[in-house]
């Protein structure tokens, strides 16, 4: 079965997590500054704190920004479940916003309607590796006093209006899992503009530790004293996933092109296909194409699905909306809320992109994909 995605793992990377195994530090060592440090710079120079997974990233970000009981965050439903389930793991009600119809991203129309004096944070997503629209967003987070969260487990090393991702928001949460635009295993990251809440997720991600002498509230103990001001866990990225991590950061931008490439190959052989809908990307936007998500029309995507499957290549579907989740069902959401993001999930099929995949075997894909729609 041809894969949907999958790591690309060289040489220099093998290279890269032996070294730090035959070193002194596992864990809380320098490679892990150094990924932070080399995040940072790609980013837009904020402070960027690692994590063991994009799941505990938006927890770390959700954590900082102080979320709990009684405050709102306004969502997107075209997300992996974890983009809401981690504020609503901190006591926040969602509210989903529907999604632009063309792009599947967070409509800031709806947005706009959805925020009030609880919301908290506005939090986008910018799905398939195009980021959301910014510029719309920030002013309708700054007019309720809300900050705004950019899950871009799928864009990093994209940009936006000439601005890389990660400084677009308040607050930036990368995934490295194996199918994402890079990898570290496991793994994640949070970039804040503001110092404050970099510091807090970092604290949070460090079990809640304090170590700075100056903040201690207890004072009578000796040099080895740290303290614990509020909750936190344990969401630290090994030494070894950030030595592989750096190694794959510098291919990141290689990573990008051949994506693509792919996605370029896709499109010209789609583009006119009755029945299909290609990606769109707007003239402002760069992406790093972390899907790539075909539109199938009529009612066919099921149909299309199992024959491409039957074919030997792994399609995928990402994602049914959130709200349609048992566990947020039970809370009284319902269906129909966001008509756009439930009509893009009925169409969507991402075919299969990452750098390893041949020219050859994406012809392959688009054969038995014209033979699954006559």
């Amino acid at each position: 079965m041809l894969p949907y995605g999958r790591q690309s793992i060289a040489e220099e990377d093998i290279n890269a997590v032996v070294e730090v195994l035959r070193g002194d530090w596992l864990t809380t060592g320098p490679a892990v500054e150094a990924l932070e440090t080399e995040i940072s710079r790609i980013t837009g120079g904020s402070r960027a704190v690692t994590a063991t997974s994009g799941t505990a990233a938006l927890h770390m970000a959700y954590a900082a920004a102080g979320i709990g009981r009684g405050d709102e965050v306004v969502s997107t439903p075209m997300t992996f479940i974890a983009t809401a389930s981690t504020a609503s793991m901190l006591g926040a009600t969602v509210r989903f916003a529907d999604v632009e119809e063309d792009t599947g991203l967070i409509d800031p129309a709806s947005v706009a309607a959805h925020v009030n004096e609880r919301t908290k944070v506005i939090a986008a997503v910018d799905y398939a590796g195009h980021p959301a629209d910014y510029d719309a967003l920030q002013p309708i987070a700054e007019a309720v006093g809300a900050l705004t969260l950019d899950d871009a487990a799928h864009s990093i090393g994209g940009t936006y209006r000439g601005k890389p991702v990660g400084d677009l928001a308040d607050i930036t949460t990368f995934s490295f899992f194996p199918t994402k635009n890079l990898t570290t295993g496991e793994g994640g990251a949070l970039v804040a503009k503001r110092p404050d809440l970099a510091q807090r997720a970092h604290e949070f991600h460090y079990i809640g530790l304090v170590r700075d002498p100056e903040r201690f509230k207890v004072v009578s103990e000796g040099p080895w004293h740290q303290e614990v001001h509020e909750f936190g866990l344990n969401y630290r990225l090994s030494d070894v996933a950030c030595a592989l991590g750096l190694s794959q950061l510098r291919r990141l931008e290689s990573f990008k092109q051949r994506r693509a490439e792919i996605t370029a190959r896709y499109n010209s052989a789609l583009s006119d296909v009755e029945g299909l809908r290609v990606p769109v990307q707007k003239d402002h936007v760069d992406p790093a194409w972390h899907l790539y998500p075909l539109r199938v029309l009529h009612g066919r995507r099921q149909e299309v699905f199992e024959k491409m499957r039957a074919a030997g290549i792994g399609v995928q579907v990402n994602y049914m909306p959130v709200y349609w989740h048992p566990v947020y069902a039970e809370m009284g959401y319902k269906r129909g809320m966001c008509p756009n993001a439930e009509a893009f999930y009925a169409q969507e099929l991402s075919l299969p992109i990452f750098p390893g995949l041949t020219d050859s075997q994406v012809d392959q894909v688009i054969d038995a994909l014209l033979t699954a729609v006559r």
